[in-house]
């Protein structure tokens, strides 16, 4: 059999006859050419390629209810085992067959596919963003994948997924974060707004930290990494007034130099400074001169 392989806009399109959705009776499913056949549960395994992580068991749970009892209406879109003939590879429709087993059925409806690898990952990214099954960590580690093994760019990838260039770039920029704010993001704490809010900055772990603590919503992360980015202005610093002992010595000094002299007391115990100004060589070479003469003496 020929391998077809998803590719560009075509996925976006196709998707729904590949995976039969909406579909609630056989004649639905059979319009798009491929008809459905029963198979154990046990003839199927979950793809390595598989974006998807985590199963909510919870959620695992009410599916398996419903399917106890309506059963599975959408068929389980699956492709060959070439490594163990007789067995498939399940493409979309995991969290089906969890909870069809969950259920103690021991058949599941599928649709035998065929399809290259990057067309598995493709389908099954395609699925779960339509279906908001991802979490932004695995759609963002769907996308790398795919750039990586398939040599996809971020243009031709975002016409797979149905996204603009500048959300697959968004996307795939939040794995840049730190691992302990990536686990964050990965189990719900962070939303794909703090994430995004938080590329870029300089302390990701510690806004994460302070996010988790005090349930701060994405406007308000977004205004604390601004705070941080905005340049900070120098605070003057603030001499003590100076006496009036300080100011006459500081005209005596001066008299006797020939030059302006400022005398800065930080206060008692801590000491201060002498500044002298000078406007030439020459200026500078006598006070050398007359602090030479002083030591002498």
């Amino acid at each position: 059999m020929t391998e077809q392989k998803p590719r560009g806009v075509q996925l976006g399109r196709g998707l729904s006859a590949l995976l039969g959705e909406n579909a609630v009776n056989k004649p639905q499913i059979e319009e798009s050419g491929i008809p459905p056949q029963v198979l154990p549960v046990e003839f199927l395994s979950p793809s390595p390629y598989q974006p998807r992580r985590i199963f909510n068991e919870e959620n695992l749970e009410e599916l398996a209810s419903s399917i106890r009892e309506r059963g599975i209406v959408q068929p389980i879109l699956v492709r060959s085992n070439s490594s163990e003939p007789g067995r498939y590879e399940i493409v979309a429709g995991e969290r089906r067959w969890r909870a069809a087993q969950l259920a103690q059925l021991h058949e599941v409806p599928v649709v035998v596919h065929e399809l290259t690898d990057e067309g598995v990952l493709e389908v099954a990214l395609v699925e779960n963003i339509q279906r908001t099954d991802l979490n932004p960590l695995e759609e963002a580690l769907g996308y790398q994948k795919l750039i990586k093994e398939f040599n996809h760019t971020q243009e031709s990838l975002a016409k797979v997924v149905g996204k603009s260039r500048s959300y697959v770039a968004n996307s795939l920029r939040l794995l840049t974060l730190p691992d302990e704010v990536l686990n964050l993001i990965e189990n719900g704490t962070l939303s794909a707004g703090h994430a995004r809010a938080l590329v870029g900055s300089m302390n990701p772990s510690l806004f994460a930290e302070q996010i988790r603590k005090s349930n701060l919503n994405v406007r308000q992360t977004e205004a604390l990494v601004r705070k941080e980015k905005a340049p900070r202005q120098a605070v003057p610093r603030t001499l003590p007034i100076k006496d009036p002992d300080t100011m006459e010595l500081e005209r005596t000094v001066s008299d006797n130099l020939g030059l302006k002299v400022k005398i800065e007391f930080r206060g008692e115990n801590v000491g201060g400074k002498i500044v002298v100004h000078y406007g030439s060589l020459d200026q500078l070479d006598e006070v050398i001169r007359r602090l030479g003469q002083v030591e002498k003496s």
